[in-house]
């Protein structure tokens, strides 16, 4: 299967460092594809969000188990999607992390709707 593949989107700090925003770009769901969202955990913060909108009624979100360390042996995870907007954050960051530090999604048959990815930027800035 050829996933789609979507970044985590970092905010911006305003010149006073003091305020942060993120412009948001959604990317909309091939139900078919499936996601990769690409280098999720390359900040190992625990601060990434994966919000989804599903325009259709409930359904069901797998996240990926990932082949990086040994708890992936725990395996997927299905979770439901209400209609609306969820915002979900992973807890188990190694549980799901494949070995070049993306995450994989599934959505049930059916599915419609959007999704992308966010997180708080973390590290020293450049001077």
């Amino acid at each position: 299967m050829a996933r789609d593949i979507i970044n985590v989107q970092y905010p911006t700090l305003d010149h006073t460092e003091s305020v942060a925003n993120i412009g948001i770009t959604k990317t909309t769901v091939t139900q078919a594809n499936g996601i990769t969202i690409a280098d999720a955990f390359s900040n190992k913060n625990n601060s990434l969000f994966i919000v989804i909108d599903n325009t259709n009624t409930s359904s069901l979100l797998t996240v990926k188990s990932g082949d990086a360390y040994p708890n992936s042996m725990l395996g997927d995870i299905v979770i439901e999607l209400p209609a609306g907007v969820s915002a979900i954050q992973l807890q188990d960051l190694s549980r799901f992390e494949k070995a070049d530090g993306s995450i994989d999604l599934d959505f049930a048959s059916g599915f419609t709707g959007t999704i992308f990815a966010i997180a708080k930027w973390a590290g020293v800035r450049e001077v």
